[in-house]
């Protein structure tokens, strides 16, 4: 007669999470949200170097399988990366025309362009909608934007560069922590394994996994989002003439990688470029947004439901809600990291909550735990 299955079996994955496992989720993102905040400099090379790690994995993985060992395959794979760097930066070096100008007149130049562009459509608008004629907005939005543009150089500029100049010595790190966790990945799982009692092996093993799984897939997707992203913004902005087609959609490709505000800036890049480079057609400004319309359409409803969306089984109002909670926590940062953080943490907090709640497995630590007591004071009884 065949025996039914225990209840509180150690692999009954029947049980779901229930309202007080999910607000120590939601709590527990939010706290991580806040400390990440406080840690950017720790942070964005430590994601930097994750998502490296995940690109370079397969091919390591190739080497060891080929009988190379893991320190040698780590060690081969980072410098072949390196060199495969090297060479992309030297032919872009040769096909992108390195301007004879100062880098401010050149940004200046683009930034003009760009105003240009602003004021050309709202003399349009004026014209088409004679309310806003009256309204004088043609005299208002160029007293805005002249008040922006006064001294600019001078207010922003240097604090940008200050800025960026500061954030070289933390990206360094992004390569040296690839390096270590290509060579010691598999070895921190097993030091973590190894303080897990033995009742809950199995289970943290799995949990292990699943944290990886999560995180591998995110960054996979989020790596082939952005080739999609590149190749259509790519043609996109071809079809309508814009130069230098495939570096722009590039830039703007990873700056999309933080919701919202990414996708307006890279816009707004394409455009000020567009606009500079044929300042006698403005439609090719207009036509520039309205190829950034139609992807962050495709991306919404196609690309990103076929990419990212598989990763992370995350309810989409709960996307929604958690982007703005975590714009609204860590800021730029926050919009960035909030749907991978929600991802590891959802992953470790409902095998967690399985895990405490699973009287199978809370009864096999308690006898363990009895046999082992049993065990050291046995030579002790009289």
């Amino acid at each position: 007669m065949r025996k039914p299955p225990l209840i509180g079996s150690a692999w009954n994955d029947d049980q779901r999470t229930g309202p007080i496992v999910w607000i120590g989720i939601l709590a527990a993102t939010c706290l991580l949200l806040l400390v990440l905040e406080h840690t950017l400099f720790l942070t964005v090379p430590f994601i930097f170097g994750t998502v490296l790690y995940y690109i370079l994995l397969a091919p390591m993985q190739r080497l060891i399988r080929a009988g190379v060992g893991q320190d040698a395959a780590a060690l081969s794979v980072g410098l072949m990366f390196l060199c495969v760097v090297a060479l992309i930066l030297a032919a872009a070096s040769r096909v992108v025309a390195v301007p004879d100008e100062p880098w401010r007149s050149v940004l200046g130049h683009y930034i003009e362009g760009g105003l240009r562009f602003v004021r050309h459509s709202v003399r349009l608008l004026e014209e088409k909608f004679p309310p806003l004629d009256q309204m004088h907005l043609t005299s208002m939005v160029n007293k805005r934007l002249r008040a922006f543009t006064d001294n600019f150089a001078q207010r922003y500029l240097a604090g940008i560069l200050v800025t960026m100049l500061s954030w070289l010595p933390s990206l360094m790190l992004a390569p040296f922590l690839t390096y270590f966790f290509l060579r010691d990945g598999a070895r921190f799982k097993m030091f973590l394994a190894r303080a897990v009692p033995n009742a809950f092996f199995e289970r943290t093993l799995y949990l292990l996994h699943q944290v990886d799984q999560t995180a591998r897939r995110y960054f996979e997707g989020l790596l082939k989002l952005t080739v999609i992203d590149t190749v259509v913004l790519a043609l996109g902005l071809w079809a309508i003439g814009v130069n230098t087609p495939l570096l722009l959609g590039f830039i703007s490709a990873l700056l999309a990688w933080i919701p919202f505000v990414g996708s307006v800036l890279g816009c707004m890049l394409v455009v000020m470029v567009a606009t500079t480079d044929a300042p006698a057609n403005p439609m090719i400004g207009y036509g520039a947004i309205a190829v950034f319309l139609a992807v962050r359409l495709l991306d919404d409803f196609l690309f990103m439901p076929l990419t990212v969306g598989r990763s992370l089984k995350i309810h989409p109002l709960m996307t929604v809600l958690m982007i703005f909670v975590g714009g609204a926590i860590a800021g730029v940062a926050g919009l960035m990291l909030v749907l991978p953080l929600l991802g590891v943490v959802m992953v470790v907090g409902e095998t967690l909550g399985r895990l405490i709640t699973n009287p199978r497995l809370r009864a096999r630590h308690r006898n363990a735990m009895a046999l082992r007591t049993k065990q050291a004071s046995t030579d002790l009884t009289l």
